[in-house]
């Protein structure tokens, strides 16, 4: 979503009102990234296929048939610069389609609901004009039988940090699988800016709908309601949770399941797990939470990406052919304005286990130009703090005309382990002689990747078994002796295999 994702001062774009990061937050990120979903670089190249050049959120659900749709918010065409929202070719909602069983590779897509060749459409119109309507934003997708069900917002005003105004929330319907949408389906009107509903997520299961909802802004909590599948178009149908029982009337008598603040919510039920899984932003922070029933009690919040690895994050949606051990969502931030695919790893009790093991991970925490703790730097390097990182704000980076030049982080892990390294990279054209890997703390490498010229951000992987180690060094660098070379580096990841 353009505008409502990520708190901070507000600036206008294009004569709206984006949003910009939130404060803080000191917290590890165990999650990994995977992937670009959305815009230059993407794993489809949403860019030049769709004119999707940069877009948010990734609402995702099971179209029944061998699909995953995702709907995605304000989304920019091709004169876009980052950072945030902006640019022409503006289309409040877009949907993308994928048939993309193995996800530890990236996500890709096949298809588009379009209004030209090549050029992804609007789903649903709205009028743009702030303080009427300024944009619909996709909040939640469900499919019953052949059917697929959009819950949007309609905003009326971007206001202060984390706070909007919607008019309501409804329902849409689409029987030719996204293509074109039906909308007057059920509605949650906000004359007063406390509805309950405004925000969904969507679970169908044992012939309910589940909806979740939250109000507008970022501030509220999550409220529970479930309507038959077969009556989803039907408001009379709908019952809310009360804490102790499901009742019809108003929305109102809803309390809630989980306490404020709650916002951009996913949930589902997890087979790996046996549980139901909820993730959303808390504060500055993507969070999961576990229950056992859809009504709760839901278990502390353990953070998934935290502000200070992932800044100007949001959303984080959880892909619903997620399987195993292995939890995908579609995370979005600011800065480059587009969706990444990430991963965390979970218990059988649903707790996080395996993180990332880099600290630091993107160089989001350094705070200048110069290299700093846990990092450092062989030979010339520093902090790219400007709009040339693969995710949010930062990168690493090393240059020079001659000699190596690297930068690198010692690690611990436990002894005789398998482990699994990654990162994102790319270099100047001249580049003939670069190094990925890990090594011994001050030593040699004993498992490495030799590369030449990388000319768009490109992952490279490298796994090893730590033997007696309990620390190793991971590393990035280049010989520079072939002119003026350099060599980027952002979203490292050490993980057990």
């Amino acid at each position: 979503m353009k505008l409502l994702r990520v708190p901070i001062a507000m600036v206008l774009l294009s004569g709206l009102v984006a949003a910009g990061p939130a404060q803080a937050s000191s917290a590890h990120s165990p999650a990994i990234v995977v992937s670009k979903m959305t815009g230059p670089g993407s794993v489809s190249a949403t860019d030049t296929n769709w004119k999707i050049k940069a877009t948010d959120l990734g609402v995702m659900w099971d179209n029944g048939s061998g699909e995953i749709l995702a709907a995605f918010g304000d989304t920019f065409g091709d004169t876009w610069q980052p950072p945030g929202a902006n640019g022409d070719d503006w289309r409040s909602q877009v949907l993308l389609r994928s048939t993309d069983p193995d996800l530890a590779d990236g996500m890709s897509f096949s298809s588009a609901a379009t209004d030209a060749p090549g050029h992804a459409k609007e789903l649903i119109p709205s009028k743009k004009i702030d303080g009427d309507e300024i944009t619909v934003i996709p909040t939640a997708g469900v499919s019953v039988g052949t059917r697929q069900y959009l819950a949007y917002m309609s905003v009326r005003h971007w206001g202060e940090p984390g706070v909007w105004t919607t008019n309501h929330s409804s329902i849409a319907y689409s029987d030719d699988n996204g293509q074109n949408w039906v909308t007057g389906g059920p509605r949650w009107d906000n004359p007063g800016g406390d509805n309950h509903f405004q925000m969904a997520a969507f679970v169908r299961r044992d012939g309910f709908v589940y909806m979740y909802g939250t109000p507008n802004g970022r501030g509220g909590a999550a409220y529970l309601a479930r309507v038959p599948e077969a009556a989803v178009l039907d408001k009379a149908a709908y019952r809310y949770w009360t804490g102790s029982a499901w009742r019809s009337g108003p929305d109102t008598l809803a309390t809630p399941v989980v306490a404020a603040p709650v916002s951009e919510l996913s949930v589902q039920f997890n087979a790996f797990t046996g549980k139901w899984l909820m993730t959303y932003l808390k504060g500055s922070d993507v969070v999961l939470r576990t229950a056992p029933a859809p009504t709760g009690p839901w278990s502390a919040p353990a953070v998934v990406a935290g502000f200070a690895d992932f800044p100007g994050l949001y959303g984080g949606f959880m892909h619903p052919w997620s399987s195993g051990p292995n939890l995908y969502l579609a995370l979005s931030e600011w800065t480059p304005y587009n969706v990444y695919l990430i991963r965390v790893t979970l218990n059988r009790d649903g707790s996080i286990t395996n993180p990332n093991l880099v600290r630091d991970p993107s160089f989001e925490r350094q705070t200048t130009g110069t290299v700093s703790a846990p990092w450092a730097v062989t030979g010339n390097g520093g902090i790219d703090q400007a709009t040339w990182a693969f995710t949010a704000d930062r990168n690493g980076f090393v240059r020079y005309n001659r000699g190596w030049h690297d930068l690198h982080q010692t690690v611990s892990v436990t002894p005789h382990t398998a482990y699994t390294l990654s990162g994102w990279l790319r270099t100047s054209p001249n580049n003939d002689n670069g190094f990925f890997g890990v090594r011994n703390p001050g030593g040699p490498p004993f498992a490495e990747v030799n590369f030449g010229a990388v000319g768009g951000w490109t992952k490279f992987t490298v796994t090893f078994n730590s033997g007696s180690r309990s620390s190793v060094e991971v590393f990035a660098g280049i010989w520079t002796d072939n002119g003026d070379m350099w060599l980027q580096l952002d979203d490292f990841a050490l993980t057990r295999t």
